[in-house]
């Protein structure tokens, strides 16, 4: 399986401006520039990309590693804290709560702490990966 994406820059680093769309569609022509990457400007940039990526494919490992458990969760919501500083992508902060009634906790941190370690994002990130468990249910 291969998964694309492709991005168009403009004019130079600091009044350029560049788009990046998906091979699904789901992102079209997204604006981003240099304004929405070191400011707070309005647009999508890299490192929120890869926020996204790494919540989306943690919630699915976890939800994997539940089930080899033999545990069904009614939900796990995922956020994802990209530290970008220095030029470096430096650390994940996953915020995490998952919602299984009547599921052990120390089952549920194990499979957690597999899915931190096992998620394929996780594994090509070259960054510190830090986690905060919410268990409810």
């Amino acid at each position: 399986m291969v998964r694309t994406a492709n991005a168009v820059w403009n004019g130079d680093l600091k009044s350029g401006k560049g788009t990046v769309s998906t091979q699904s569609g789901v992102l079209n022509d997204t604006q981003y520039s240099f304004n929405t990457r070191f400011e707070n400007g309005i647009g999508s940039n890299p490192e929120e990309l890869i926020a996204a990526a790494h919540a989306s494919c943690f919630s699915m490992a976890f939800s994997a590693q539940l089930g080899e458990r033999g545990i069904t969760p009614q939900s796990v919501a995922t956020s994802a804290a990209i530290t970008f500083e220095n030029l470096t992508l430096t650390k994940s902060q996953l915020d995490v709560t998952v919602t299984a009634p009547g599921a052990d906790r120390s089952t549920i941190e194990e499979a957690a702490q597999a899915a931190k370690e096992g998620c394929p994002i996780s594994k090509v990130l070259n960054l510190e990966i830090t986690m905060d468990l919410k268990v409810e249910g």
